[in-house]
């Protein structure tokens, strides 16, 4: 249950957002449960609206922060793409001037094959007889060494054709190595070209993706908070109603009920076996600009489960009360000079009367989610002459 003073009426449209931004779905939940928490008065469509306000708010961190790594990603595979192709194109035109080399090689083998063939074709219609034949004419021994040192030139010649030959062939299986490396080298490149521009592609989709996602968090904010505005009336209704409630119930507890006794050391007993959602203390609507005392501690446990005495005392309230649903109130004395009280809030079902004095451990009640309750809990207070305090500092430290 929920204490509120107003400040204001204004909506505003930033509530606070959910540091973790590595877990948006968890963010979004812890989100959710505050939402909850802070506006227990409020009406059933504003507690939607803002479940929807503080789930959209708490994910747009880690979208933003996706938009930003997509982004990233897409200029950083947008330049590695156009790295690559570059290089594939370096690497195809270095491909064409191999191939080119290698044309060139292949037509200097062709030249020097064909030469070779014409000397060849030349011995083997008789190109010795016709060397004897130029001896034979020699007209002394000066003139027939001439005429052999022309013929050796002449066969020299011959086997200078068959070394270019030789020479253009080798060059030919070089020039040929090279333009099979060129090729398989332009061909990878490309390959990895279109696998850089394909990462690229991804990315950007990844980053339009993103980029929806945004726009649609912002519309469900804006929806939210337009939701929100339409409960504002009645939210703030049920708040001031919520403060007159509280105030009765001060005057209420303020002087005891004429409970003698003093209580020893405010040890109290946990009223319930269940786990703490909720603590005492102040807490800000920031979408109707309220201030609100939390005036107890809520421990959920499932419906129904026992809730007991934390003290012997005296029922002092027992009924409806509001938005506290059915709700108790045993006076236990004096502590420290003041009237002490202990109240239970949202009961399914209330096992005592007013007037009646119970002990400490009795049950007096079920847990329910009676009132202004959004789960199955209990709200447990404690009160000191009708002023809530925290009830952490009278229960064991262990909450068992």
């Amino acid at each position: 249950m929920t204490v509120l003073s107003v400040a204001g009426v204004t909506l505003i449209g930033s509530p606070p957002a959910v540091a973790d931004q590595r877990d948006a779905a968890k963010a979004a939940r812890r989100a959710a449960e505050r939402a909850e928490a802070v506006l227990e008065n409020a009406t059933a469509t504003a507690r939607i609206a803002a479940r929807r306000l503080e789930a959209a708010t708490a994910a747009i961190p880690a979208t933003q922060k996706k938009i930003a790594v997509a982004r990233g990603a897409v200029a950083a595979a947008r330049a590695e793409a156009n790295s690559a192709q570059r290089k594939a194109d370096r690497t195809r035109i270095s491909y064409v001037h191999v191939a080119h080399r290698f044309e060139a090689a292949q037509k200097r083998v062709d030249v020097a094959r064909d030469r070779v063939g014409e000397i060849a074709s030349a011995s083997y219609m008789g190109a010795n007889f016709a060397a004897l034949n130029v001896l034979v004419a020699a007209t002394g021994p000066q003139d027939a060494l001439a005429r052999l040192d022309l013929i050796g030139q002449v066969m020299q010649k011959g086997q200078d054709g068959l070394d270019r030959m030789a020479q253009a062939r080798r060059e030919v299986r070089i020039a040929q190595d090279k333009v099979g490396l060129a090729k398989r080298a332009a061909e990878k490149a490309e390959r990895r070209a279109a696998d850089k521009l394909l990462k690229a592609k991804i990315a950007r989709a990844a980053a339009v993706r993103a980029q929806m996602q945004a726009v649609k968090l912002a519309k469900i904010r804006r929806s939210a908070l337009a939701l929100a505005e339409s409960q504002r009336s009645a939210v703030l209704a049920r708040y001031r109603q919520a403060k007159g409630n509280e105030q009765r119930i001060r005057a209420a507890l303020a002087g005891g009920d004429g409970v003698s006794g003093t209580l020893r050391g405010a040890g109290l007993l946990m009223p319930v076996h269940g786990w703490k959602t909720s603590n005492f203390g102040n807490r800000y609507d920031p979408y109707y600009r309220v201030w609100q005392l939390h005036a107890g501690t809520d421990f959920a446990a499932p419906g129904g489960a026992p809730i007991r005495a934390a003290a012997d005392g005296k029922v002092v309230q027992a009924g409806w009360n509001g938005g506290y649903g059915n709700y108790t109130c045993i006076s236990h004395g004096t502590y420290h000079g003041q009237s002490f009280s202990t109240c239970y809030g949202h009961q399914s079902k209330i096992s005592v009367y007013v007037g009646q004095r119970v002990r400490r451990g009795q049950v007096i009640g079920r847990v329910g989610s009676t009132g202004a309750s959004t789960g199955y809990h209990l709200h447990f207070e404690t009160r000191f002459s009708g002023v809530p305090r925290n009830p952490l500092n009278y229960l064991p430290s262990c909450l068992c």
